[in-house]
Protein backbone atom coordinates (compact mmCIF):
# COMPACT_ATOMS: atom_id res chain seq x y z
CA UNK A 1 0.00 0.00 0.00
CA UNK A 2 1.44 3.23 -1.21
CA UNK A 3 -0.23 6.17 0.28
CA UNK A 4 -0.48 5.41 4.05
CA UNK A 5 -1.26 7.42 6.57
CA UNK A 6 0.89 7.30 10.36
CA UNK A 7 0.27 9.05 13.10
CA UNK A 8 2.46 8.37 16.30
CA UNK A 9 5.62 9.52 14.48
CA UNK A 10 7.84 11.47 16.79
CA UNK A 11 10.51 13.80 16.42
CA UNK A 12 12.79 15.78 19.18
CA UNK A 13 14.03 19.64 19.37
CA UNK A 14 17.28 20.15 22.12
CA UNK A 15 15.12 20.94 24.76
CA UNK A 16 13.72 17.28 24.65
CA UNK A 17 15.94 14.94 23.19
CA UNK A 18 17.99 13.79 26.02
CA UNK A 19 14.05 12.24 27.25
CA UNK A 20 14.46 9.68 24.96
CA UNK A 21 18.63 8.37 25.51
CA UNK A 22 16.80 5.76 28.16
CA UNK A 23 15.11 3.90 25.92
CA UNK A 24 18.32 3.02 23.23
CA UNK A 25 20.89 1.21 23.86
CA UNK A 26 24.52 3.09 24.31
CA UNK A 27 25.46 1.55 20.59
CA UNK A 28 21.70 2.58 18.78
CA UNK A 29 21.69 6.01 20.91
CA UNK A 30 23.92 7.93 17.91
CA UNK A 31 21.52 6.81 15.34
CA UNK A 32 18.42 7.35 17.30
CA UNK A 33 19.22 10.50 18.66
CA UNK A 34 20.02 11.35 14.46
CA UNK A 35 16.30 10.45 13.65
CA UNK A 36 14.46 12.18 16.04
CA UNK A 37 15.86 15.08 15.27
CA UNK A 38 15.55 14.47 11.74
CA UNK A 39 12.46 16.15 9.12
CA UNK A 40 13.93 16.26 5.78
CA UNK A 41 16.60 13.54 5.39
CA UNK A 42 15.66 9.89 6.68
CA UNK A 43 12.23 10.18 7.94
CA UNK A 44 11.40 11.21 4.13
CA UNK A 45 13.54 8.51 2.71
CA UNK A 46 12.03 5.83 4.87
CA UNK A 47 8.56 7.09 4.10
CA UNK A 48 8.86 7.09 1.21
CA UNK A 49 10.26 3.52 1.02
CA UNK A 50 7.56 2.07 2.70
CA UNK A 51 4.75 4.02 1.26
CA UNK A 52 4.03 6.18 3.90
CA UNK A 53 2.13 9.63 2.14
CA UNK A 54 1.31 11.82 5.42
CA UNK A 55 2.95 11.63 8.72
CA UNK A 56 1.28 13.51 12.01
CA UNK A 57 4.08 14.17 13.90
CA UNK A 58 4.52 14.73 18.11
CA UNK A 59 7.03 15.55 20.21
CA UNK A 60 8.95 12.98 22.10
CA UNK A 61 7.92 11.33 25.28
CA UNK A 62 7.99 12.72 28.80
CA UNK A 63 9.59 16.03 27.40
CA UNK A 64 6.87 18.46 28.32
CA UNK A 65 4.99 16.25 30.59
CA UNK A 66 8.58 15.95 32.78
CA UNK A 67 8.95 19.34 33.39
CA UNK A 68 7.79 20.18 37.15
CA UNK A 69 8.04 23.77 36.84
CA UNK A 70 4.99 25.08 35.06
CA UNK A 71 6.66 28.12 33.67
CA UNK A 72 9.63 25.99 31.49
CA UNK A 73 6.67 23.40 30.17
CA UNK A 74 5.64 26.39 28.69
CA UNK A 75 8.15 27.60 27.32
CA UNK A 76 9.38 24.49 26.30
CA UNK A 77 5.96 23.37 24.60
CA UNK A 78 5.71 26.65 22.76
CA UNK A 79 9.03 26.26 21.13
CA UNK A 80 8.23 22.18 20.22
CA UNK A 81 5.00 23.68 18.21
CA UNK A 82 6.97 26.68 16.85
CA UNK A 83 9.94 23.84 15.54
CA UNK A 84 6.90 21.50 14.03
CA UNK A 85 4.85 24.19 12.51
CA UNK A 86 8.05 25.57 10.78
CA UNK A 87 8.47 21.83 9.49
CA UNK A 88 5.69 21.43 8.23
CA UNK A 89 5.24 24.63 6.23
CA UNK A 90 8.39 23.30 4.55
CA UNK A 91 6.72 20.18 3.23
CA UNK A 92 2.88 20.45 4.23
CA UNK A 93 2.07 17.97 1.85
CA UNK A 94 4.19 15.02 3.84
CA UNK A 95 3.49 16.55 7.51
CA UNK A 96 0.83 17.33 9.93
CA UNK A 97 1.25 17.85 13.82
CA UNK A 98 -0.10 17.25 17.41
CA UNK A 99 0.37 20.12 19.52
CA UNK A 100 2.37 19.36 22.63
CA UNK A 101 0.59 21.06 25.82
CA UNK A 102 1.59 21.58 28.94
CA UNK A 103 -0.35 20.32 31.28
CA UNK A 104 0.81 21.93 34.38
CA UNK A 105 -1.42 25.08 33.79
CA UNK A 106 -4.49 23.83 32.31
CA UNK A 107 -5.61 27.49 31.17
CA UNK A 108 -2.37 28.32 29.30
CA UNK A 109 -2.62 24.44 27.89
CA UNK A 110 -5.77 25.32 26.53
CA UNK A 111 -5.03 28.74 24.81
CA UNK A 112 -2.18 26.67 23.62
CA UNK A 113 -4.10 24.43 22.16
CA UNK A 114 -5.96 27.11 20.27
CA UNK A 115 -3.42 28.69 19.10
CA UNK A 116 -1.98 25.65 17.80
CA UNK A 117 -5.31 24.63 16.04
CA UNK A 118 -6.23 27.33 14.46
CA UNK A 119 -3.07 29.74 13.81
CA UNK A 120 -0.39 26.84 13.27
CA UNK A 121 -3.06 24.27 11.95
CA UNK A 122 -2.27 21.17 13.78
CA UNK A 123 -4.57 18.26 14.23
CA UNK A 124 -5.24 18.03 17.36
CA UNK A 125 -3.04 17.24 20.51
CA UNK A 126 -0.73 14.59 22.24
CA UNK A 127 0.10 14.18 25.79
CA UNK A 128 2.38 12.39 27.16
CA UNK A 129 0.62 10.63 29.92
CA UNK A 130 0.55 12.37 34.08
CA UNK A 131 2.46 15.42 34.14
CA UNK A 132 4.47 16.28 37.08
CA UNK A 133 3.19 19.57 38.46
CA UNK A 134 5.24 21.80 40.95
CA UNK A 135 7.92 19.32 42.47
CA UNK A 136 8.97 16.16 41.07
CA UNK A 137 6.93 13.40 43.28
CA UNK A 138 3.56 15.63 42.56
CA UNK A 139 1.62 14.15 39.36
CA UNK A 140 -1.95 15.73 37.91
CA UNK A 141 -3.93 13.14 35.72
CA UNK A 142 -6.49 14.76 33.64
CA UNK A 143 -9.70 13.72 35.03
CA UNK A 144 -9.00 15.82 37.87
CA UNK A 145 -11.26 18.35 38.22
CA UNK A 146 -9.15 21.47 37.38
CA UNK A 147 -8.89 19.88 34.01
CA UNK A 148 -12.68 20.47 33.24
CA UNK A 149 -12.60 23.82 31.53
CA UNK A 150 -9.57 22.85 29.36
CA UNK A 151 -11.48 19.89 27.87
CA UNK A 152 -14.36 22.11 26.90
CA UNK A 153 -11.97 24.13 25.09
CA UNK A 154 -10.36 20.87 23.72
CA UNK A 155 -14.03 19.60 22.29
CA UNK A 156 -14.90 22.96 21.20
CA UNK A 157 -12.27 23.18 18.80
CA UNK A 158 -13.44 19.49 17.31
CA UNK A 159 -9.67 17.79 17.12
CA UNK A 160 -8.92 14.21 18.65
CA UNK A 161 -6.20 13.66 21.27
CA UNK A 162 -3.66 10.97 21.57
CA UNK A 163 -2.46 9.63 25.02
CA UNK A 164 0.55 8.43 24.13
CA UNK A 165 1.87 6.51 27.13
CA UNK A 166 5.47 7.39 29.72
CA UNK A 167 6.75 5.39 32.57
CA UNK A 168 5.17 5.64 36.09
CA UNK A 169 7.33 7.21 38.48
CA UNK A 170 9.38 5.19 40.30
CA UNK A 171 8.52 6.24 43.49
CA UNK A 172 5.30 5.44 43.27
CA UNK A 173 5.70 2.18 41.77
CA UNK A 174 8.09 0.20 43.14
CA UNK A 175 6.75 -2.91 41.66
CA UNK A 176 9.17 -2.30 38.89
CA UNK A 177 11.94 -2.48 41.32
CA UNK A 178 14.91 -5.08 40.64
CA UNK A 179 12.81 -5.28 36.87
CA UNK A 180 13.84 -2.34 34.76
CA UNK A 181 13.83 -4.59 31.93
CA UNK A 182 9.45 -4.36 32.21
CA UNK A 183 9.66 -0.56 32.12
CA UNK A 184 8.80 1.48 28.80
CA UNK A 185 7.29 0.03 26.30
CA UNK A 186 8.18 -3.58 27.35
CA UNK A 187 4.67 -3.40 29.80
CA UNK A 188 4.70 -0.22 31.99
CA UNK A 189 3.90 2.10 29.10
CA UNK A 190 0.71 -0.49 28.41
CA UNK A 191 -0.53 -0.09 32.50
CA UNK A 192 0.09 3.44 32.92
CA UNK A 193 -1.50 4.40 29.91
CA UNK A 194 -4.32 2.45 29.95
CA UNK A 195 -5.38 2.80 33.37
CA UNK A 196 -5.33 6.89 32.57
CA UNK A 197 -7.32 6.06 29.21
CA UNK A 198 -9.58 4.08 31.87
CA UNK A 199 -9.94 7.02 34.04
CA UNK A 200 -10.97 9.65 31.48
CA UNK A 201 -13.63 6.78 30.16
CA UNK A 202 -15.12 6.34 33.59
CA UNK A 203 -14.87 9.79 34.47
CA UNK A 204 -17.87 11.10 32.69
CA UNK A 205 -15.87 13.49 30.08
CA UNK A 206 -17.54 11.57 26.92
CA UNK A 207 -20.94 12.41 28.57
CA UNK A 208 -20.34 16.25 28.61
CA UNK A 209 -18.36 15.66 25.45
CA UNK A 210 -19.80 13.39 23.47
CA UNK A 211 -17.73 14.23 20.08
CA UNK A 212 -14.30 14.19 22.12
CA UNK A 213 -12.41 11.54 20.34
CA UNK A 214 -9.02 9.72 22.18
CA UNK A 215 -6.73 8.47 20.09
CA UNK A 216 -4.43 5.51 21.83
CA UNK A 217 -1.22 3.55 20.21
CA UNK A 218 -0.23 0.23 20.45
CA UNK A 219 -3.85 -1.58 19.63
CA UNK A 220 -5.28 0.42 22.67
CA UNK A 221 -2.58 -0.29 25.57
CA UNK A 222 -4.52 -3.54 25.69
CA UNK A 223 -8.28 -2.04 26.54
CA UNK A 224 -10.08 -3.78 23.83
CA UNK A 225 -8.69 -6.97 24.66
CA UNK A 226 -9.90 -7.41 28.33
CA UNK A 227 -12.92 -4.32 27.70
CA UNK A 228 -15.71 -7.27 28.45
CA UNK A 229 -14.16 -8.40 31.88
CA UNK A 230 -13.98 -4.39 32.78
CA UNK A 231 -17.71 -4.24 31.86
CA UNK A 232 -18.64 -7.69 33.19
CA UNK A 233 -17.02 -6.98 36.79
CA UNK A 234 -18.65 -3.27 37.20
CA UNK A 235 -21.47 -4.27 36.13
CA UNK A 236 -21.94 -6.04 39.66
CA UNK A 237 -21.08 -2.86 41.05
CA UNK A 238 -20.40 0.50 39.61
CA UNK A 239 -19.46 1.99 43.23
CA UNK A 240 -20.03 5.52 42.41
CA UNK A 241 -18.46 5.69 38.97
CA UNK A 242 -19.63 8.74 37.33
CA UNK A 243 -20.03 7.96 33.49
CA UNK A 244 -23.67 7.16 32.26
CA UNK A 245 -22.19 4.06 30.43
CA UNK A 246 -20.02 1.11 29.91
CA UNK A 247 -17.12 1.43 29.39
CA UNK A 248 -17.02 -0.53 26.23
CA UNK A 249 -19.67 2.08 25.28
CA UNK A 250 -17.35 4.44 24.85
CA UNK A 251 -14.29 2.43 23.05
CA UNK A 252 -16.43 1.90 20.41
CA UNK A 253 -17.66 5.93 20.36
CA UNK A 254 -15.49 7.72 21.53
CA UNK A 255 -11.77 6.08 21.08
CA UNK A 256 -9.66 5.24 17.80
CA UNK A 257 -6.55 2.75 17.93
CA UNK A 258 -3.43 2.54 16.31
CA UNK A 259 -1.14 -0.30 14.97
CA UNK A 260 2.04 1.79 16.55
CA UNK A 261 4.55 -0.82 17.01
CA UNK A 262 2.57 -3.69 17.34
CA UNK A 263 2.48 -5.46 14.08
CA UNK A 264 1.20 -8.89 14.49
CA UNK A 265 -2.21 -9.82 12.66
CA UNK A 266 -3.96 -12.06 15.69
CA UNK A 267 -3.88 -8.59 17.41
CA UNK A 268 -5.12 -6.86 14.67
CA UNK A 269 -8.08 -9.64 14.02
CA UNK A 270 -8.69 -9.43 17.88
CA UNK A 271 -9.06 -5.57 17.70
CA UNK A 272 -11.11 -5.82 14.73
CA UNK A 273 -13.94 -8.01 16.30
CA UNK A 274 -14.09 -5.58 19.50
CA UNK A 275 -14.32 -2.35 17.70
CA UNK A 276 -14.31 -2.52 13.77
CA UNK A 277 -12.53 -1.96 11.11
CA UNK A 278 -13.37 2.09 11.55
CA UNK A 279 -11.80 2.21 14.72
CA UNK A 280 -8.30 0.95 13.71
CA UNK A 281 -5.65 3.07 11.83
CA UNK A 282 -2.24 2.67 10.52
CA UNK A 283 0.84 3.86 12.37
CA UNK A 284 5.13 3.31 13.19
CA UNK A 285 6.51 4.77 15.94
CA UNK A 286 8.76 6.23 14.19
CA UNK A 287 11.75 5.90 14.81
CA UNK A 288 11.54 4.06 18.08
CA UNK A 289 9.93 1.34 15.39
CA UNK A 290 10.95 1.15 11.45
CA UNK A 291 9.11 1.85 8.92
CA UNK A 292 10.12 -1.64 7.24
CA UNK A 293 9.04 -3.74 9.85
CA UNK A 294 5.60 -2.05 9.86
CA UNK A 295 4.68 -1.55 6.27
CA UNK A 296 6.10 -5.30 5.38
CA UNK A 297 3.52 -6.85 8.11
CA UNK A 298 0.59 -4.56 7.24
CA UNK A 299 0.61 -4.26 3.63
CA UNK A 300 0.23 -8.53 3.75
CA UNK A 301 -1.51 -9.05 6.83
CA UNK A 302 -4.70 -11.31 6.27
CA UNK A 303 -7.76 -8.44 6.20
CA UNK A 304 -9.67 -7.47 3.27
CA UNK A 305 -8.55 -4.83 0.99
CA UNK A 306 -11.23 -2.53 1.42
CA UNK A 307 -10.26 -2.73 5.50
CA UNK A 308 -6.57 -2.19 4.73
CA UNK A 309 -6.91 0.84 2.51
CA UNK A 310 -9.50 1.96 5.51
CA UNK A 311 -6.88 1.09 8.39
CA UNK A 312 -3.91 2.70 6.46
CA UNK A 313 -5.50 5.60 5.02
CA UNK A 314 -9.32 6.22 5.33
CA UNK A 315 -9.77 6.21 8.94
CA UNK A 316 -7.33 8.64 9.10
CA UNK A 317 -8.66 11.33 6.58
CA UNK A 318 -12.26 11.43 7.38
CA UNK A 319 -10.89 11.88 11.83
CA UNK A 320 -8.85 14.74 10.58
CA UNK A 321 -10.47 15.75 8.18
CA UNK A 322 -7.13 15.60 5.72
CA UNK A 323 -7.94 15.67 1.76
Amino acid sequence: MKDKIALEEHFAIDLTIGDSEVYARPEVWTGLRGKLLDFEQQRIEQMDAWGTAYSILSLNSPAVQGIADAARAIEVARRANDVLAEQIARRPQRFGGFAALPMQDPEVAARELERCVTQLGFHGFLVNGFSQVGDERTVAYYDAPQYADFWAAAAALGKPFYMHPRDPLPAREPIYDGAHWLTGPTWAFAVETSIHALRLMSSGLFDRHPALQMILGHFGEGIPFNIWRVDHILRKGRRGMPCDREIGDYLRSNVHVTTSGNFRTPTLLSTLLEMGSDRIMYSVDYPFEKHEDAARWFDHCEISENDRRKIGRDNARTLFGLP
